[in-house]
Protein backbone atom coordinates (compact mmCIF):
# COMPACT_ATOMS: atom_id res chain seq x y z
CA UNK A 1 0.00 0.00 0.00
CA UNK A 2 2.94 2.29 0.26
CA UNK A 3 2.84 5.34 2.81
CA UNK A 4 -0.09 6.94 4.80
CA UNK A 5 -0.63 10.29 3.16
CA UNK A 6 -2.41 13.05 4.74
CA UNK A 7 -3.69 16.97 4.01
CA UNK A 8 -1.82 19.32 6.03
CA UNK A 9 -3.27 22.55 4.43
CA UNK A 10 -5.67 23.38 1.99
CA UNK A 11 -6.66 26.87 0.13
CA UNK A 12 -9.14 28.11 -1.97
CA UNK A 13 -9.60 31.30 -4.14
CA UNK A 14 -13.20 33.11 -4.41
CA UNK A 15 -15.05 31.27 -7.28
CA UNK A 16 -16.59 33.80 -9.74
CA UNK A 17 -15.87 35.51 -12.66
CA UNK A 18 -12.67 37.39 -11.80
CA UNK A 19 -11.23 39.95 -13.87
CA UNK A 20 -8.90 41.20 -10.96
CA UNK A 21 -6.61 38.33 -11.25
CA UNK A 22 -4.43 36.31 -14.15
CA UNK A 23 -4.11 32.87 -13.66
CA UNK A 24 -0.96 33.01 -11.79
CA UNK A 25 -2.44 35.60 -9.58
CA UNK A 26 -5.56 33.50 -9.34
CA UNK A 27 -3.43 30.18 -8.50
CA UNK A 28 -1.58 31.56 -5.83
CA UNK A 29 -4.10 33.05 -3.82
CA UNK A 30 -5.14 29.30 -2.72
CA UNK A 31 -1.21 28.11 -2.88
CA UNK A 32 -0.26 31.23 -0.60
CA UNK A 33 -3.70 30.25 2.03
CA UNK A 34 -2.73 26.08 1.85
CA UNK A 35 1.36 26.88 2.54
CA UNK A 36 0.26 29.47 5.40
CA UNK A 37 -2.38 26.80 6.95
CA UNK A 38 0.48 23.65 6.71
CA UNK A 39 2.89 25.83 8.03
CA UNK A 40 5.64 25.65 5.19
CA UNK A 41 7.33 27.37 2.81
CA UNK A 42 7.47 27.52 -1.07
CA UNK A 43 11.05 25.85 -0.56
CA UNK A 44 9.72 22.45 1.53
CA UNK A 45 7.44 21.53 -1.46
CA UNK A 46 9.09 19.00 -3.34
CA UNK A 47 6.82 18.48 -6.14
CA UNK A 48 3.64 20.14 -7.20
CA UNK A 49 0.71 19.23 -9.92
CA UNK A 50 -1.49 21.66 -11.64
CA UNK A 51 -4.56 20.35 -12.74
CA UNK A 52 -6.01 22.81 -16.23
CA UNK A 53 -8.02 21.64 -18.23
CA UNK A 54 -7.20 24.81 -20.32
CA UNK A 55 -8.49 26.06 -23.89
CA UNK A 56 -10.36 28.96 -23.18
CA UNK A 57 -7.50 30.16 -21.16
CA UNK A 58 -4.83 32.06 -22.74
CA UNK A 59 -1.75 30.34 -21.49
CA UNK A 60 -1.31 26.62 -22.91
CA UNK A 61 1.04 25.72 -20.60
CA UNK A 62 -0.11 26.99 -16.80
CA UNK A 63 1.99 24.79 -14.80
CA UNK A 64 5.11 26.77 -15.31
CA UNK A 65 3.60 29.86 -15.03
CA UNK A 66 1.75 29.23 -12.09
CA UNK A 67 5.29 28.21 -10.65
CA UNK A 68 7.30 30.70 -11.41
CA UNK A 69 4.85 33.47 -10.02
CA UNK A 70 4.34 31.15 -6.98
CA UNK A 71 8.52 30.56 -6.49
CA UNK A 72 8.25 27.06 -6.38
CA UNK A 73 11.08 27.01 -9.42
CA UNK A 74 12.84 24.87 -9.93
CA UNK A 75 10.82 21.57 -7.97
CA UNK A 76 9.58 19.28 -10.92
CA UNK A 77 5.94 20.19 -11.91
CA UNK A 78 3.55 18.47 -14.12
CA UNK A 79 0.15 19.48 -15.44
CA UNK A 80 -3.14 16.85 -15.49
CA UNK A 81 -5.98 16.63 -17.22
CA UNK A 82 -9.22 14.47 -16.79
CA UNK A 83 -11.95 16.88 -17.92
CA UNK A 84 -14.15 17.90 -15.11
CA UNK A 85 -12.04 15.38 -12.68
CA UNK A 86 -9.05 16.80 -13.20
CA UNK A 87 -8.61 18.58 -9.93
CA UNK A 88 -9.33 14.77 -7.82
CA UNK A 89 -6.71 13.48 -10.42
CA UNK A 90 -4.35 15.97 -9.69
CA UNK A 91 -4.76 15.00 -5.86
CA UNK A 92 -4.39 11.19 -6.40
CA UNK A 93 -1.05 11.91 -8.66
CA UNK A 94 0.11 14.22 -5.38
CA UNK A 95 -0.72 11.19 -3.05
CA UNK A 96 0.80 8.38 -5.08
CA UNK A 97 4.09 10.58 -5.50
CA UNK A 98 4.37 10.74 -1.42
CA UNK A 99 2.88 7.40 -0.83
CA UNK A 100 5.73 5.75 -3.39
CA UNK A 101 8.34 7.46 -1.33
CA UNK A 102 9.66 9.79 -4.10
CA UNK A 103 8.92 13.01 -2.33
CA UNK A 104 7.64 13.80 1.51
CA UNK A 105 5.53 17.25 0.59
CA UNK A 106 3.27 17.52 -2.69
CA UNK A 107 1.20 20.35 -3.50
CA UNK A 108 -1.74 20.05 -5.86
CA UNK A 109 -3.22 23.01 -7.10
CA UNK A 110 -6.37 23.41 -9.40
CA UNK A 111 -6.58 26.42 -11.69
CA UNK A 112 -8.95 28.27 -14.48
CA UNK A 113 -9.73 31.18 -16.03
CA UNK A 114 -12.81 30.64 -18.09
CA UNK A 115 -14.31 33.59 -18.28
CA UNK A 116 -11.23 34.78 -20.32
CA UNK A 117 -13.35 33.35 -23.73
CA UNK A 118 -16.38 34.20 -24.92
CA UNK A 119 -19.49 31.76 -23.74
CA UNK A 120 -20.11 30.24 -27.16
CA UNK A 121 -16.58 28.76 -27.09
CA UNK A 122 -16.34 27.91 -23.67
CA UNK A 123 -19.74 25.87 -24.36
CA UNK A 124 -18.06 24.03 -27.08
CA UNK A 125 -14.86 23.06 -25.36
CA UNK A 126 -16.57 21.26 -22.71
CA UNK A 127 -19.12 19.85 -25.33
CA UNK A 128 -15.55 18.30 -26.53
CA UNK A 129 -15.18 16.76 -23.21
CA UNK A 130 -16.74 12.99 -25.16
CA UNK A 131 -16.30 12.08 -28.63
CA UNK A 132 -16.08 15.17 -30.68
CA UNK A 133 -16.03 13.80 -34.12
CA UNK A 134 -19.19 11.67 -33.48
CA UNK A 135 -21.50 13.39 -31.04
CA UNK A 136 -20.19 17.76 -30.95
CA UNK A 137 -19.32 17.30 -35.06
CA UNK A 138 -22.05 15.18 -36.09
CA UNK A 139 -25.22 15.86 -33.65
CA UNK A 140 -23.96 19.47 -31.72
CA UNK A 141 -24.53 17.86 -28.61
CA UNK A 142 -23.28 20.18 -26.08
CA UNK A 143 -22.77 19.41 -22.64
CA UNK A 144 -26.31 20.53 -21.39
CA UNK A 145 -27.59 18.23 -23.95
CA UNK A 146 -25.39 15.16 -22.62
CA UNK A 147 -26.93 15.24 -19.23
CA UNK A 148 -30.33 16.09 -20.52
CA UNK A 149 -30.52 13.39 -22.31
CA UNK A 150 -30.13 11.41 -18.56
CA UNK A 151 -32.57 13.65 -17.15
CA UNK A 152 -35.12 12.48 -19.12
CA UNK A 153 -33.95 8.53 -18.66
CA UNK A 154 -34.14 9.73 -15.44
CA UNK A 155 -37.56 11.21 -15.07
CA UNK A 156 -39.25 8.52 -17.54
CA UNK A 157 -37.97 5.41 -15.82
CA UNK A 158 -38.64 6.66 -12.13
CA UNK A 159 -40.97 9.47 -12.24
CA UNK A 160 -38.68 12.49 -11.49
CA UNK A 161 -40.01 15.73 -12.32
CA UNK A 162 -38.51 19.03 -13.73
CA UNK A 163 -39.48 20.27 -9.53
CA UNK A 164 -37.84 17.63 -8.19
CA UNK A 165 -34.45 18.75 -10.02
CA UNK A 166 -35.07 22.16 -8.80
CA UNK A 167 -35.16 21.40 -4.95
CA UNK A 168 -31.88 20.15 -5.76
CA UNK A 169 -30.69 23.49 -6.82
CA UNK A 170 -32.86 25.27 -3.94
CA UNK A 171 -30.52 23.34 -1.41
CA UNK A 172 -27.23 23.95 -3.24
CA UNK A 173 -28.23 27.87 -3.23
CA UNK A 174 -29.18 27.41 0.30
CA UNK A 175 -25.61 26.66 1.78
CA UNK A 176 -23.71 28.35 -1.17
CA UNK A 177 -25.50 32.16 0.71
CA UNK A 178 -23.52 31.03 3.28
CA UNK A 179 -20.15 30.29 1.97
CA UNK A 180 -18.24 33.45 1.38
CA UNK A 181 -16.04 31.85 -1.38
CA UNK A 182 -18.72 30.99 -3.73
CA UNK A 183 -19.43 32.34 -7.32
CA UNK A 184 -23.36 32.82 -6.43
CA UNK A 185 -24.26 34.13 -2.85
CA UNK A 186 -28.03 34.29 -2.75
CA UNK A 187 -30.69 31.63 -2.28
CA UNK A 188 -33.43 30.97 -4.65
CA UNK A 189 -37.14 29.36 -4.75
CA UNK A 190 -38.33 26.46 -6.42
CA UNK A 191 -40.55 29.12 -8.54
CA UNK A 192 -37.59 30.95 -9.17
CA UNK A 193 -35.88 27.62 -10.69
CA UNK A 194 -39.03 26.55 -12.61
CA UNK A 195 -39.27 30.17 -14.17
CA UNK A 196 -35.65 30.56 -15.71
CA UNK A 197 -34.97 29.64 -19.55
CA UNK A 198 -34.52 26.18 -20.75
CA UNK A 199 -31.07 25.64 -21.95
CA UNK A 200 -31.59 21.80 -22.57
CA UNK A 201 -35.01 20.68 -22.13
CA UNK A 202 -36.10 19.56 -19.15
CA UNK A 203 -32.86 21.36 -17.83
CA UNK A 204 -33.58 25.34 -17.04
CA UNK A 205 -30.65 27.90 -16.46
CA UNK A 206 -30.97 27.21 -12.75
CA UNK A 207 -30.34 23.68 -13.17
CA UNK A 208 -26.96 24.53 -14.70
CA UNK A 209 -23.67 25.15 -12.77
CA UNK A 210 -21.89 28.58 -14.03
CA UNK A 211 -18.81 29.28 -16.24
CA UNK A 212 -16.48 29.94 -13.59
CA UNK A 213 -12.86 31.64 -13.00
CA UNK A 214 -10.68 29.80 -9.43
CA UNK A 215 -8.34 27.68 -7.82
CA UNK A 216 -8.10 25.75 -5.18
CA UNK A 217 -5.05 24.15 -3.28
CA UNK A 218 -4.06 21.01 -1.52
CA UNK A 219 -0.93 20.47 0.51
CA UNK A 220 -0.03 16.82 1.22
CA UNK A 221 2.34 14.76 3.17
CA UNK A 222 3.95 11.49 4.52
CA UNK A 223 2.60 10.70 8.23
CA UNK A 224 6.22 11.33 9.85
CA UNK A 225 5.89 14.74 8.41
CA UNK A 226 2.18 15.37 8.63
CA UNK A 227 2.55 14.87 12.45
CA UNK A 228 5.49 17.45 12.57
CA UNK A 229 3.00 19.97 11.07
CA UNK A 230 -0.28 19.89 12.50
CA UNK A 231 -2.32 17.82 15.19
CA UNK A 232 -5.44 17.32 12.92
CA UNK A 233 -3.67 15.68 9.53
CA UNK A 234 -6.98 14.52 7.30
CA UNK A 235 -6.10 11.21 5.77
CA UNK A 236 -6.48 10.41 2.54
CA UNK A 237 -7.82 7.09 3.26
CA UNK A 238 -8.42 5.61 -0.34
CA UNK A 239 -9.21 6.95 -4.06
CA UNK A 240 -11.23 4.80 -6.70
CA UNK A 241 -11.04 5.55 -10.14
CA UNK A 242 -12.69 4.67 -13.29
CA UNK A 243 -13.54 5.54 -17.08
CA UNK A 244 -16.39 4.61 -19.47
CA UNK A 245 -16.72 5.03 -22.99
CA UNK A 246 -16.09 8.64 -25.15
CA UNK A 247 -19.18 7.59 -26.87
CA UNK A 248 -22.25 7.90 -25.53
CA UNK A 249 -23.99 5.66 -27.75
CA UNK A 250 -22.14 2.63 -26.77
CA UNK A 251 -23.44 2.72 -23.16
CA UNK A 252 -26.79 0.86 -22.53
CA UNK A 253 -28.35 2.93 -19.35
CA UNK A 254 -28.68 6.58 -19.16
CA UNK A 255 -29.83 6.04 -15.11
CA UNK A 256 -26.72 5.88 -13.88
CA UNK A 257 -22.87 6.95 -14.36
CA UNK A 258 -21.49 3.30 -14.94
CA UNK A 259 -17.46 4.84 -14.01
CA UNK A 260 -18.86 6.34 -10.71
CA UNK A 261 -20.38 3.42 -9.78
CA UNK A 262 -17.22 1.67 -10.30
CA UNK A 263 -14.88 4.23 -8.76
CA UNK A 264 -17.32 4.43 -5.41
CA UNK A 265 -16.82 0.45 -5.61
CA UNK A 266 -13.12 0.98 -5.47
CA UNK A 267 -12.82 3.70 -2.96
CA UNK A 268 -15.55 1.59 -0.17
CA UNK A 269 -13.23 -1.37 -0.53
CA UNK A 270 -10.03 0.42 0.16
CA UNK A 271 -11.65 2.13 2.76
CA UNK A 272 -13.29 -0.36 4.29
CA UNK A 273 -17.00 0.92 4.11
CA UNK A 274 -20.03 -1.30 3.48
CA UNK A 275 -21.09 -0.38 0.33
CA UNK A 276 -24.45 -1.48 1.00
CA UNK A 277 -25.00 1.07 3.25
CA UNK A 278 -21.88 3.82 2.75
CA UNK A 279 -23.99 6.50 5.05
CA UNK A 280 -23.68 5.04 8.44
CA UNK A 281 -19.96 5.65 7.76
CA UNK A 282 -19.90 9.10 5.85
CA UNK A 283 -20.49 12.15 7.89
CA UNK A 284 -20.56 14.35 4.84
CA UNK A 285 -19.98 14.77 1.19
CA UNK A 286 -19.24 16.87 -2.00
CA UNK A 287 -20.73 15.11 -4.98
CA UNK A 288 -20.47 16.65 -8.94
CA UNK A 289 -23.74 18.27 -9.65
CA UNK A 290 -22.60 20.48 -12.78
CA UNK A 291 -26.59 19.74 -13.43
CA UNK A 292 -28.74 18.78 -10.77
CA UNK A 293 -29.91 15.61 -12.31
CA UNK A 294 -26.04 14.68 -11.83
CA UNK A 295 -27.04 15.11 -8.06
CA UNK A 296 -29.53 12.54 -7.95
CA UNK A 297 -27.71 10.00 -10.04
CA UNK A 298 -24.94 10.39 -7.57
CA UNK A 299 -26.58 9.80 -4.82
CA UNK A 300 -27.85 6.23 -6.19
CA UNK A 301 -24.50 5.95 -7.67
CA UNK A 302 -22.66 6.52 -4.16
CA UNK A 303 -25.40 3.81 -2.66
CA UNK A 304 -26.45 7.07 -0.81
CA UNK A 305 -30.21 5.60 -1.97
CA UNK A 306 -31.46 2.67 -3.75
CA UNK A 307 -32.27 2.64 -7.59
CA UNK A 308 -34.44 5.19 -8.37
CA UNK A 309 -34.92 6.67 -4.81
CA UNK A 310 -32.51 9.04 -4.84
CA UNK A 311 -35.44 11.65 -5.83
CA UNK A 312 -36.80 10.73 -2.57
CA UNK A 313 -33.47 12.47 -1.02
CA UNK A 314 -34.35 15.68 -2.23
CA UNK A 315 -38.61 15.78 -1.57
CA UNK A 316 -37.95 14.54 1.69
CA UNK A 317 -34.59 16.98 2.34
CA UNK A 318 -32.27 14.08 3.51
CA UNK A 319 -29.37 15.87 2.30
CA UNK A 320 -29.46 18.91 3.98
CA UNK A 321 -27.97 19.14 7.26
CA UNK A 322 -29.79 17.34 10.13
CA UNK A 323 -30.80 14.50 6.95
CA UNK A 324 -29.60 11.11 6.62
CA UNK A 325 -26.38 11.98 4.87
CA UNK A 326 -25.70 16.47 4.12
CA UNK A 327 -24.74 16.95 0.33
CA UNK A 328 -22.70 19.99 -1.11
CA UNK A 329 -22.47 22.16 1.67
CA UNK A 330 -20.38 24.10 -0.43
CA UNK A 331 -23.04 24.95 -2.38
CA UNK A 332 -21.54 22.59 -5.00
CA UNK A 333 -21.09 23.21 -8.36
CA UNK A 334 -24.28 24.97 -8.77
CA UNK A 335 -23.77 28.09 -6.41
CA UNK A 336 -20.17 27.55 -5.48
CA UNK A 337 -19.21 27.23 -9.38
CA UNK A 338 -17.56 25.54 -11.16
CA UNK A 339 -14.02 25.97 -12.31
CA UNK A 340 -13.59 23.14 -14.33
CA UNK A 341 -9.86 21.77 -12.97
CA UNK A 342 -10.11 23.23 -9.97
CA UNK A 343 -13.17 21.00 -8.41
CA UNK A 344 -12.06 18.45 -7.42
CA UNK A 345 -9.13 20.30 -5.75
CA UNK A 346 -12.03 22.41 -3.92
CA UNK A 347 -13.55 19.48 -3.03
CA UNK A 348 -11.02 18.06 -1.05
CA UNK A 349 -10.15 21.46 0.42
CA UNK A 350 -13.71 22.21 1.63
CA UNK A 351 -14.05 17.99 2.98
CA UNK A 352 -10.95 19.00 4.49
CA UNK A 353 -12.18 22.09 6.54
CA UNK A 354 -15.44 20.05 7.27
CA UNK A 355 -13.61 17.49 9.39
CA UNK A 356 -11.52 19.64 10.91
CA UNK A 357 -14.96 21.74 11.71
CA UNK A 358 -13.56 24.73 10.60
CA UNK A 359 -16.16 26.12 7.74
CA UNK A 360 -18.86 28.61 8.57
CA UNK A 361 -21.36 27.58 11.47
CA UNK A 362 -24.37 27.65 9.34
CA UNK A 363 -23.08 25.20 6.99
CA UNK A 364 -20.78 23.12 9.33
CA UNK A 365 -21.97 19.24 9.17
CA UNK A 366 -21.96 17.47 12.61
CA UNK A 367 -18.89 15.15 12.65
CA UNK A 368 -19.23 12.49 14.08
CA UNK A 369 -17.75 9.28 12.40
CA UNK A 370 -14.76 11.26 11.26
CA UNK A 371 -15.47 10.43 6.97
CA UNK A 372 -15.86 12.41 4.19
CA UNK A 373 -16.19 11.38 0.65
CA UNK A 374 -15.81 13.74 -2.83
CA UNK A 375 -17.07 12.65 -5.51
CA UNK A 376 -15.40 14.27 -8.72
CA UNK A 377 -16.97 13.40 -12.36
CA UNK A 378 -15.39 14.25 -15.63
CA UNK A 379 -17.59 14.73 -19.00
CA UNK A 380 -20.94 12.46 -18.29
CA UNK A 381 -19.13 10.21 -16.81
CA UNK A 382 -16.47 9.98 -19.07
CA UNK A 383 -14.11 9.84 -16.28
CA UNK A 384 -15.07 9.14 -12.30
CA UNK A 385 -13.27 9.58 -9.07
CA UNK A 386 -14.31 9.28 -5.47
CA UNK A 387 -12.14 10.33 -2.99
CA UNK A 388 -12.42 9.40 1.39
CA UNK A 389 -11.44 11.57 3.47
CA UNK A 390 -10.51 10.69 7.14
CA UNK A 391 -9.53 11.89 10.42
CA UNK A 392 -8.63 8.84 11.84
CA UNK A 393 -5.28 7.26 10.02
CA UNK A 394 -6.48 4.01 7.88
CA UNK A 395 -4.63 0.93 8.87
CA UNK A 396 -2.98 -0.44 7.03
Amino acid sequence: MGRQVAIVGVGHSKFGTRHDANIAELAWESIRQALDDAGVGQEDIEYFVVSNAGGWSSEPLPAVVVGEYAGLNPKGTVRVEAACASGSAALKLAHDIVASGQADIVLAVGIEKMNESPTPTVVEYIGRAGNFFWEFQNFGLTFPGYYALYATAYMHKYGATEEDLCRVAVKNHYYGARNPKAQFQREITVEACMNSRYVAWPLKLFDCSPITDGSAAVIVASEEIARKLTDTPVWIRAIGAASDTSNLSKRTDFTSLRAAVEAARMAYRKAGIDPENPVKHIDVAEVHDCFTIAEILAYEDLGFAKRGEGVKLVREEQTYIGGLIPVNLSGGLKAKGHPIAATGVSMAAELTRQLRQEVEKERQATINKGIALAHNVGGTGHYAYVTILSLEKPSK
